[in-house]
């Protein structure tokens, strides 16, 4: 099944900036406390964080590229089994490197809308993950996902933690997170072996204020 479109301004107009409980929900999974303004977007049905939706900008002023990032520990390390297994390559050739530019594009364009009208230093770049080509960063590409965007890579992702029964039922605000459906006759395997693989934040320095799965 696909995901409903996200009506990504009145999203934005409705955010709430995360609560208490939130912060702390965060800072235990990141480690330490988070440098940057974010709000929940995508929780486990007990209410557990899942998806976070950063701030453009940092208190500070330093652009923050990575919009929406995957703060959930089981979900890092099997997406990071994905990438041991060589998954960016996968994605890059199945979803195809047009198609991953387009959404590149679009995460772009979103992040830039939710810029502050009253800033003028330094603006983040790049789409999913900081980048404007290829895979990158699965992690970042489910995140954009789960929080409702229209990422094929994202959607790639989660066709193979389907596969794998690794879809836990999640929501997105009122409603559920619907998982795509598991193509015909896959076999992608069980993915028993967890790994941590997977960097949020391997593509330079810009992205490590808020780290979705600690290198």
């Amino acid at each position: 099944m696909t995901a409903p479109p996200v009506d990504w301004v009145e999203a934005a107009e409705a955010a709430d900036p995360a609560s208490l409980a939130d912060q702390a929900a965060v800072a235990a999974l990141l480690g330490r406390e988070p440098q940057g303004d974010f709000e929940v977007v995508v929780r486990r049905t007990g209410g557990a964080p899942v998806v976070i939706e950063n701030a453009p900008v940092l208190p500070g002023g330093r652009p923050m590229p990575t919009r929406w990032w995957l703060v959930d520990a089981e979900l890092c390390r099997r997406v990071g089994t994905l990438e041991a297994e060589g998954g960016v390559r996968r994605a890059e050739a199945e979803v195809g490197e047009a198609v991953m530019a387009d959404a590149h594009r679009r995460y772009e364009m979103l992040r830039d809308r939710a810029m502050p009208q009253d800033h003028h230093g330094p603006r983040p770049t790049g789409g999913v993950g900081g980048t404007r080509r290829g895979g990158k960063c699965l992690h970042a590409h489910l995140a954009w996902w789960l929080a409702g965007g229209d990422d094929p890579t994202g959607a790639w992702v989660a066709t193979r933690l389907v596969e794998r029964g690794q879809a836990p039922d999640l929501r997105r605000g009122d409603e559920p997170v619907l998982w795509p459906e598991a193509r015909d006759g896959s076999a992608d395997g069980d993915g028993s072996a967890d790994s941590d693989g997977g960097d949020e934040n391997d593509g330079g320095d810009e992205n490590d204020d808020i780290e979705g799965c600690d290198p």
